[in-house]
C-alpha cells in the first residue's frame, strides 16, 4: 500500500514555505538532481509532498526539473569527496647565509589535509631526479611511509615531479598524483597556506648558516605545528601529545628560544 504522504500536495503542509525553501536549496546545492530525487529527499526529512508539487515549485523558481547531467564535478566537490585519502606536496626556498653568501635551498614536504599533518623530506640545497626518486620510495614504504593508504597527491607543475620515476613509484604503490593547471596555487590551498605559516611564524626571523641547522629548526616548528599549536581550520591541535588536567596551572612551552609559544594546562 502507497504512503499516503505521497499523494499528499503542498496546500497540506502546515509551513509551506520552509518545504518550497528545502526544494530551492537542495536544487541549488545538488543541480544533478530531478525532481524526482528532491521529492525523495524531502519525504525522507518528514514532509509530505508530492512529486508534481516539487516539479512545479521548481519551475515556478526558475529552475528545470530534470536532473542537469552535464554539470561537471568542481574542484572544491573533489577535495571534500576525497578528504580522507587526498595529500598535497610542494617546494618552497629558504636563503642560508653560508660565509658571507647566501645561498638559496629548496625544501620538500607533504601534507595529509584531513589532519594537517606535513612530512618533511631531507633537505637537499638543489633537489634532482635522484632525489625525487629516493622521496618517493620513503614516502610510498609498505611499512610506515607516509603515503600509506592514500590515493592522491596534489602537486604543482615543477619540472622535478617528471624525473626520475616519481610518477611511476607512486602510481605503482596505487597513488595517483594529480598535476595542477599552470599558475593556479590556489587549488593548493592548504600546502600554500603551510608554507605562509612555517615562513611567517618561524623561518623569517631566524638567520640560519646550515643545512644542519635548517633541518633542526624545521623539526622544531614540526613538533609545534602538530602538537602544540591550535588550528583555526580545524578548531583544535592536531595531535596533543602531553596529558591535559583542567585544574593545573598554565604552563608556557617555548621552542627555538621562544620564538615558538603555547600554554596549556599540563598534568603534573
Amino acid at each position: 500500500m502507497m504512503d499516503p504522504r505521497t499523494e499528499c500536495t503542498l496546500v497540506d503542509l502546515p509551513s509551506q514555505r520552509m518545504v518550497v525553501n528545502l526544494v530551492i536549496r537542495f536544487k541549488q546545492e545538488n543541480p544533478r538532481w530531478g525532481y524526482r530525487k528532491i521529492r525523495d529527499q524531502v519525504v525522507y526529512l518528514g514532509y509530505a509532498i508530492s512529486k508534481s508539487s516539487v516539479k512545479n515549485i521548481l519551475i515556478e523558481n526558475g529552475y528545470d526539473p530534470e536532473p542537469d547531467l552535464t554539470v561537471r564535478s568542481t574542484w572544491h566537490e573533489f577535495i571534500k569527496s576525497h578528504w580522507a585519502v587526498l595529500t598535497a606536496c610542494d617546494f618552497f626556498t629558504i636563503e642560508l647565509l653560508i660565509g658571507r653568501k647566501l645561498v638559496r635551498c629548496t625544501v620538500f614536504f607533504v601534507m595529509e589535509l584531513a589532519t594537517r599533518k606535513v612530512f618533511f623530506a631531507p633537505v637537499k640545497p638543489q633537489p634532482d631526479g635522484p632525489y625525487m626518486r629516493h622521496i618517493a620510495k620513503t614516502l610510498t614504504d609498505s611499512e610506515d611511509g607516509f603515503l600509506r593508504g592514500k590515493r592522491y597527491l596534489i602537486h604543482d607543475r615543477d619540472p622535478l615531479y617528471r624525473t626520475a620515476r616519481f610518477h611511476e613509484i607512486l602510481k605503482s604503490s596505487g597513488i595517483e598524483p594529480v598535476k595542477l593547471p599552470a599558475r593556479s596555487p590556489d587549488l593548493n590551498c592548504y600546502a600554500e597556506r603551510y608554507v605562509k605559516s612555517v615562513k611567517s611564524e618561524c623561518l623569517d626571523h631566524l638567520i640560519l648558516s646550515s643545512v644542519g641547522q635548517l633541518e633542526y629548526v624545521l623539526g622544531q616548528y614540526s613538533e609545534y605545528y602538530h602538537h602544540e599549536r591550535i588550528h583555526q581550520s580545524l578548531n583544535r591541535i592536531i595531535e596533543p601529545k602531553h596529558q591535559i588536567d583542567d585544574a593545573a596551572e598554565i604552563v608556557c612551552i617555548e621552542r627555538l628560544g621562544g620564538l615558538l609559544k603555547s600554554y596549556h594546562r599540563l598534568a603534573a
